[in-house]
């Protein structure tokens, strides 16, 4: 077992099935050094998480959904590059949540896919971040979230 399928077997995490594209894009494009995933919505045990944040969701589970949304890019991560172990750092996630007008807490949500990618590379899990609400999201999903890695040489 590799160091972080070590790690992500000690954290209790399954990687779910990487989601295949529904539109005309590619789950993942490596650029040099860079891996960049697209935009990743919230399924949790096979099912979309929907709704709006300060509307007919909490924050709460905004997080859960942006977890899911985590879970998901690490799975894509690995698909493409064959091991998790291949990343250098997550270089820069983009949160998209599903918002009510009123609604204010998308770095709060975020937090649950920073977290996760802390828990799971430890300081190269640390990065730079943008959160923020928008008025939909495909397929109704309350949270989406792309990435930017770096991929080591080799």
């Amino acid at each position: 077992m590799t160091q972080i399928a070590t790690r992500i077997a000690e954290l209790g995490i399954t990687l779910p099935e990487p989601a295949a594209p529904v539109a005309a894009y590619v789950p993942t494009v490596l650029a040099g050094s860079l891996l960049h995933i697209s935009g990743q919505v919230s399924f949790e045990d096979g099912a979309l998480l929907t709704g709006r944040l300060g509307e007919d969701r909490d924050l709460e589970y905004g997080q859960r959904a942006a977890r899911a949304c985590g879970l998901m890019l690490l799975a894509q991560i690995n698909r493409a590059l064959g091991s998790l172990d291949r990343v250098e750092r997550i270089v820069k996630l983009g949160v998209f949540v599903n918002s009510a007008g009123g609604f204010t807490d998308q770095p709060k949500v975020a937090n649950g896919a920073s977290e996760l990618m802390e828990q799971v590379f430890g300081e190269a899990g640390r990065h730079a971040r943008s959160a923020v609400g928008v008025s939909v999201l495909p397929l109704g999903a309350a949270v989406e979230i792309d990435a930017v890695v770096a991929v080591k040489a080799g």
